[in-house]
């Protein structure tokens, strides 16, 4: 039981990036796709039985309304918090305006709110 406890901490203390990594590794590896894999994370990690609607105010989506002047920064930032090749990171940000990550906590879409905007993009969050 401590060892599913410690576990479970391990889990809430990851950082966006290692979470991006550990959703690759669970659809790489074993065919899990990473929004299945999301949602008993989200209520497991959600405390005392909130009800849904405030688990849907919880969720939210980081759009990317423009790269800015610093269109390069951008790429690689979204590169390394998404985890997609740089080919993919690049279309993204020339597809503004677009989701960078959806149904994100809402602590670690502020966080990545911060990062892009510090990068020189334009961000929103829905």
């Amino acid at each position: 039981m401590a060892d599913l406890k410690e576990f479970a901490e391990q889990l809430v203390n990851l950082s966006v990036k290692e979470v991006n990594e550990l959703a690759e590794i669970l659809k790489e590896e074993y065919g899990i796709e990473p929004a299945a894999a999301a949602a008993p994370v989200m209520v497991a990690g959600g405390g005392a039985g909130g009800d849904s609607a405030e688990e849907e105010k919880s969720e939210f989506d980081v759009i990317l309304k423009s790269a800015g002047g610093a269109k390069l920064a951008v790429v690689k930032l979204v590169k390394e918090l998404t985890g997609l090749g740089l080919k993919e990171a690049k279309e993204l940000v020339d597809g503004a305006p677009k989701a960078v990550k959806e149904a994100m906590p809402k602590d670690e879409a502020e966080s990545m709110k911060k990062q892009l905007e510090e990068a020189g993009a334009e961000v929103e969050l829905k």
